[in-house]
């Protein structure tokens, strides 16, 4: 299938924008942006276009009510009906992580969200940032294909802080590469090669507040990394987070 028609680029685009893109077609398209500048403009151009009709739409206080129903879809709250009317009485905290482990399947996309927030958590006591220069303002976690957690990376003013997690088992003989993708269609830009175990600090490019981030990308290449400044075989992709 040819996915650089115009018709399939902006289709593509526009979902991966309003996030309807999911599984893997999201992990298609991102492979598609890290290989063809044309479907990296489309998405810059799809993004100025429906991030400006967001932004000019008037803010709307959601009724109470919603709430009350998110929290009984979600198995946080139920219905006692006494008579008088429908009162929704919310679980205590206990039965709340019991019936949350019940429901973690269904529930996969906000699980993804929970681990984004408690990993950036979890840097900051590992690596003790305490100035506020230093604390993460960004982070991604990079995924395998059975979204096992590979790498944590915490984008800060100053540097990238990259974690090698215990899930990592690196090819023999071969390096790993992060990549800058930009939304604008330039060429990938290279980060530096990601540890294989432990954790490593990487320079933190100007590009970063120079361009819109489309997503960061892992390629595996030779020992010392791409010998073209292209990625050679790309393997992941993720997104940024801002904190």
């Amino acid at each position: 299938m040819n996915y650089l028609t115009e018709e399939r680029k902006n289709s593509l685009s526009s979902e991966y924008v309003l996030g309807t893109l999911h599984g893997a077609a999201r992990l298609r398209y991102q492979t598609l942006l890290i290989n063809h500048r044309p479907m990296r403009q489309a998405l810059w151009r799809w993004e100025r276009h429906l991030n400006g009709l967001g932004a000019a739409l008037p803010e709307r206080q959601p009724d109470p009510g919603v709430w009350q129903a998110i929290q009984r879809r979600l198995g946080f709250a139920y219905s006692d009906r006494d008579g008088k009317g429908d009162t929704v009485v919310s679980l205590p905290q206990t039965d709340i992580g019991r019936v949350a482990a019940t429901t973690v399947n269904r529930w996969r996309w906000l699980a993804s969200a929970a681990s984004i927030v408690a990993v950036a958590l979890a840097l900051n006591l590992w690596w003790g940032q305490a100035e506020v220069s230093t604390a993460p303002s960004q982070v991604a976690v990079v995924q395998g294909a059975q979204a096992e957690a590979l790498w944590l990376i915490e984008l800060t003013e100053r540097d990238i802080q990259v974690q090698a997690t215990e899930q990592f088992s690196p090819v023999g003989n071969k390096d790993y590469e992060l990549w800058l993708v930009a939304a604008d269609g330039r060429a990938p830009v290279s980060l530096g090669l990601l540890p294989k175990d432990g954790r490593l600090t990487l320079a933190r490019s100007d590009l970063f507040d120079q361009v819109q981030v489309a997503a960061l990308a892992v390629s595996l290449e030779p020992v010392g990394g791409s010998p073209n400044g292209a990625p050679t075989q790309v393997l992941y992709t993720s997104q940024l987070v801002a904190l």
